[in-house]
């Protein structure tokens, strides 16, 4: 199905969900580690200026600095070089067409970040969005899509996270169409500078035709609840090097689908997964929250931790309701 015809449906059919009686409608608020935390919510560019951007130029200037601003993206930017994001940031794109090209995004050694609607495209030699020594990001509602056919060292991750990042949140994401797709820690012999740091929420994101990461991580602690997973690879969700994570309400649909088997892939897939799988790397731990639907995916869980709760209020989406509301509601044109 093309990108702009699963675009139509999702905005045709996001106002009709039927939900059980009392449950609320999509809640496409900052919810996680991005809000709650101790060193208070992401706010963005919240009380700055306001500014319109449509050439690569202007993109580049807007984002530069720590000065509070509040950045609409509208177009096609082809970037000839990474775009470094300051803190005190909202980048938002505009409609459903906003889209960066070439090079992807870095988030690094900043605070406050919010990145909202950009559909971020077939980037080489790198991640889409690496967000790296940073604190307070939030990555909402973006579409990230490249393709599985150059094999996995083709392309980088899509949204990575790194050296002792914290307090984040991703959410509403569509990810699809490639091998790696969102690591967190990016080493295993960087445990002194990542533990205790990479707290991160992954909720109600939509993860199509991918073949690992959603995510993987090490040292740190991911909350990773309704999100769905149709025709992912290998390890859909894998924790190693002493990383935790607590996964619930999520739903595994398998790999049988016309387009997957365009690609001559089918594997089924192994999540969660608390080995390394060969590399000599230490065990990660997995905790099971509230009932997710496996479908036919494996779990291979060798260490259970002490991740049990998530330290903040949330609502879960009924699980019978996850698979729709994600479609529905994850990607571009959906935020105002």
């Amino acid at each position: 199905m093309k990108l702009t015809t699963l675009t139509a449906i999702a905005a045709a059919i996001l106002p009709a969900i039927a939900l059980p009686p009392g449950h609320p409608k999509p809640d496409f608020s900052l919810v996680g580690f991005a809000k709650d935390n101790p060193i208070g919510p992401t706010t963005g560019g919240e009380g700055g200026e306001t500014v319109k951007v449509s050439t690569p130029a202007e993109l580049i200037a807007a984002v530069t600095g720590d000065t509070p601003r509040i950045i609409y993206a509208s177009g096609t930017f082809n970037l000839t070089a990474r775009l470094r994001i300051g803190s005190n940031k909202s980048l938002i794109g505009t409609g459903t067409n906003t889209t960066i090209r070439g090079s992807g995004i870095n988030i690094y050694n900043v605070a406050n970040v919010v990145v909202r609607n950009l559909g971020i495209r077939f980037i080489l030699n790198n991640d889409g969005i690496t967000i790296q020594n940073s604190t307070r990001v939030w990555i909402d509602h973006n579409e990230f899509e490249s393709d599985m056919l150059g094999g996995p060292d083709k392309y980088d991750g899509q949204c990575d996270i790194v050296r002792a990042s914290d307090w984040i949140t991703v959410s509403w994401n569509y990810f699809h169409d490639h091998w790696k797709s969102s690591l967190v820690g990016n080493s295993d012999i960087l445990g002194d500078v990542d533990r205790g740091h990479l707290h991160i929420t992954y909720h109600h994101n939509h993860w199509r035709h991918s073949g690992t990461r959603g995510p993987a991580g090490r040292f740190g602690h991911q909350h990773i609840y309704n999100n769905l997973y149709e025709d992912f690879l290998y390890q859909a969700i894998h924790s190693r090097s002493d990383n935790q994570v607590l996964v619930e309400g999520n739903v595994f649909r398998g790999n049988t689908s016309e387009a997957l088997s365009t690609y001559g892939l089918v594997i089924p897939a192994d999540s969660p997964n608390t080995s390394p799988e060969g590399d000599y790397e230490l065990d990660g731990f997995a905790n099971l929250g509230a009932k997710n639907d496996w479908g036919s995916s494996k779990i291979n869980i060798t260490q259970v931790g002490n991740f049990t709760k998530a330290p903040y209020k949330y609502q879960l989406t009924p699980l019978k309701e996850v698979q729709k509301l994600v479609i529905a509601g994850s990607g571009l044109g959906k935020v105002k």
